[in-house]
């Protein structure tokens, strides 16, 4: 059985090849590559029997890659010829109509030249769509397949392969009746709006996303508290979610064979439908069903094969799937658990005295079944964890044995709140007032270990990266040994996060200034550190959250948890909208603003520069210069001049030339070892009049990449040659870190 194990890995490793590396005419040479080791391997297993298990490796990555590649020629190259297309269309609307920053969006279906895609559909004004319904225009597409080389959009891996944009007002059809395969959406709807009425207001968002994965209404405070405590997939539905349901399952059916089989199945398929069949979810149903099968069959279940069976389905279905984030969570999650969790909870019985019938045995096997399974996940899914979200939770162990225990409570109690409120009101109401203090400790307990000053290390910190690579060779290592020591690599490891955490602490107070541009995309976010004070300047990018989850996580990467102040050039969104989220992470001791807002200054210690304001402290010297209220919008922006140990930085908002003249009147300007570019690069600002006056040495352009502005302008980049400047850039070079 366990043939289907080495056959899905290499089945799986040919589509990991086909999304990320080859997905032309490139992928055949892996399988030709692969087929002539099969050769070799079937000719060796019969004096090798190593060579077996090669055979069937090699032979999923053959029948892998000739399925991505006749996928890739019959579905997807068709999608990439519709890239910028513009033309007239009819789609049939599966799901529910969404408010996006620019309008509202809609996952629908199309069928385009003979063949039908999933398609999301963006478009303005104020008609709701609902499943059944049509809309009916003009649609420029954008293939979410990208060809080798390019980012990969993260649509494709939900089997969303084309994006379409409305061009003027599209005309809605109001559906007759809702199909069979969009009743699901119909059903998952009912459910949520159940949620908000009979669950309390400030548990409802979170019952949403521990029931249907629905985290749409979660704070960020709470979806940073989820993140840093190492229990973020409790609101993304999940393996855990279907474990749970499963159970249930069985306890009902009191696991009669054919009565779990009967119920379970329906079940199992109805709640992927619901949950919108998002890969972890249909992975773990798979599963149990599997387990269903087997148990009606009355033949052995074995995990690691039904895993195997999952994935060579799922990657049949949509090849693009293995780009999918919650699927590389949860099969790594699996894989984890069957790799390290027996042996983990073994010893940990063996030498926590979890032997016997004492109760102290059985809190010790409780804790030991426990700590091994949510050890033996993070080992495969930390480094996935890392790459995507930025952070490893250093609590996480802790958190979810203090937590998953109340998940489990809390996740029947939600479902029987639901069935009792569909019944009757009332009853429902009683139900959730009481389930809701359970989900409140979970709540609690995550904040809680949120906020311990070493919850997570993040990646931003490249000593936190180098000592996670060290984990990971220490674990190599440890697996070859013959004699095994758990107990020295772990403090080898302790010793090294460490020293990790004490370089990273103290490296930044040895220089005797540090300007950080932070890679924000489309946006600005600076900071400015100098004899053991830092300011912030601006907070906004492309993702106003995710802006300030970067600067929060370099913050306490170096140990500071609290700023001596942030200072704002102007309000724009991509200079501004991070703010209020940053400071829920590291409070500020003062705010010094443009002008009032009482959006930035209720309750907070702030002060309005009128016209200008020095902040001295030792050797350092920034100066805030308001702008013309007479002139534009961005012109208004606050300009800053850090001057400090014989370095000169100026920063000028979004200010155009009339802008940069005006301050030239009110302030003489030195010559500069740093500019940061104003307004991103835009061609109306950094005058020909203001390098001049400054010679700056260094010039810096916080962009997004292929942003729509066209920034950084052509005319920019010349001017700046011309003045010798050495020009770097966010959006080639990521994060730029200017020290003295």
């Amino acid at each position: 059985m366990r043939k289907l194990v080495w056959f899905g890995l290499g089945f799986a490793g040919a589509s990991a090849v086909w999304a990320y590396l080859l997905p032309g005419n490139g992928l055949l040479l892996l399988g030709l590559g692969a087929g002539a080791g099969l050769f070799l391997a079937v000719l060796l297993s019969r004096r090798v029997r190593e060579a077996r298990f090669a055979a069937w490796l090699l032979l999923g990555c053959a029948i892998g890659s000739a399925w991505c590649w006749g996928y890739d020629q019959i579905y997807l190259a068709p999608a990439r010829s519709l890239e910028g297309r513009t033309a007239s269309a009819q789609m049939e609307i599966t799901d529910y109509s969404y408010e996006t920053r620019y309008g509202k969006a809609a996952d629908g279906a199309v069928t385009l030249d003979g063949k039908p895609y999933r398609v999301r559909i963006y478009y303005s004004g104020e008609e709701d769509l609902a499943p059944g319904d049509f809309l009916r225009g003009s649609f420029r597409f954008q293939t979410t397949v990208p060809d080798a080389g390019e980012e990969i959009s993260y649509q494709s891996g939900k089997g969303i392969f084309l994006l379409a944009y409305a061009q003027g007002t599209p005309e809605k059809i109001s559906g007759e009746e809702v199909p069979l395969y969009s009743r699901p959406a119909v059903l998952r709807r009912g459910i949520l709006e159940l949620i908000d009425r009979i669950f309390p207001e400030d548990v409802a968002p979170f019952i949403r996303g521990l029931l249907l994965g629905d985290t749409g209404g979660l704070s960020y405070e709470e979806n940073t508290a989820f993140r840093l405590s190492g229990i973020r997939h409790i609101v993304a539905v999940s393996g855990l979610h279907v474990s749970i349901l499963f159970s249930l399952i069985c306890l009902f059916t009191r696991k009669r064979r054919i009565l779990t089989a009967a119920v379970g199945i329906p079940t199992l398929i109805l709640f992927a439908a619901v949950a919108g069949f998002t890969p972890s979810v249909t992975r773990a149903c798979v599963m149990s069903g599997l387990t269903l099968l087997a148990m009606l069959l009355g033949q052995e279940y074995d995990p690691p094969t039904a895993l195997a069976a999952a994935v060579v389905g799922m990657l049949a279905f949509n090849p693009m799937t293995v780009t999918n984030i919650s699927f590389q969570l949860s099969v790594g999650c699996m894989a984890g658990i069957f790799l390290f969790a027996q042996p983990l909870r073994s010893w940990l019985t063996e030498h926590l005295g979890g032997e016997g019938k004492t109760l102290r045995a059985r809190l010790v096997r409780w804790l030991a079944g426990g700590v091994s399974v949510t050890l033996g996940a993070m080992a495969v899914t930390t480094p996935l964890s890392a790459a995507y979200f930025g952070a490893v939770s250093l609590v996480g162990p802790v958190t979810n044995l203090l937590c998953l225990w109340a998940v489990n409570l809390l996740f029947y109690a939600a479902m029987l709140s639901c069935v009792l409120g569909w019944l009757f009101l009332p009853a429902g109401r009683a139900l959730a007032w009481l389930a809701a203090w359970l989900a409140r400790y979970v709540l609690g307990a995550a904040r809680v270990l949120a906020a311990f000053p070493l919850a997570a290390v993040y990646t931003v910190n490249p000593y936190a990266v180098i000592w996670l690579a060290g984990c990971y060779i220490l674990l190599g290592i440890f697996l070859l040994l013959p004699r095994k020591k758990p107990l020295l690599f772990s403090c080898l490891g302790i010793a090294g996060l460490c020293a990790a955490l004490l370089v990273s602490w103290f490296l930044p107070r040895l220089d005797d200034f540090r300007l950080t541009v932070l890679d924000v995309g489309q946006g600005q976010c600076l900071l400015f550190q100098s004899e053991g004070k830092t300011y912030l300047v601006d907070c906004g990018g492309d993702n106003a959250q995710d802006a300030a989850d970067l600067a929060a996580d370099t913050l306490l990467s170096q140990g500071i948890r609290r700023l001596d102040g942030v200072i704002l050039t102007h309000f724009d969104a991509d200079h501004a909208a991070g703010l209020p989220y940053l400071l829920t992470r590291i409070p500020a001791d003062i705010l010094f603003l443009p002008e009032e807002d009482p959006g930035y200054g209720a309750g907070r210690s702030s002060l309005t520069v009128e016209r200008s304001y020095q902040i001295s402290y030792s050797n350092t010297l920034i100066s805030l210069i308001s702008g013309d209220p007479a002139l534009s919008d961005n012109d208004g922006s606050l300009c800053v001049l850090f001057q400090t140990s014989g370095t000169d930085i100026l920063v000028t908002g979004d200010r155009s030339a009339a802008g940069e003249a005006a301050l030239m009147e009110k302030i003489a300007l030195p010559e500069l070892e740093v500019l940061i570019v104003g307004h991103h690069g835009s061609k109306t600002s950094t005058s020909p009049d203001l390098l001049e006056a400054t010679h700056p040495k260094v010039a810096v352009i916080s962009v997004g990449a292929d942003n729509s502005y066209g920034h950084p302008a052509p005319e920019i980049l010349d001017r700046l040659a011309q003045f010798g400047c050495t020009v770097y850039r966010t959006d080639e070079d990521g994060t730029i870190i200017y020290r003295g």
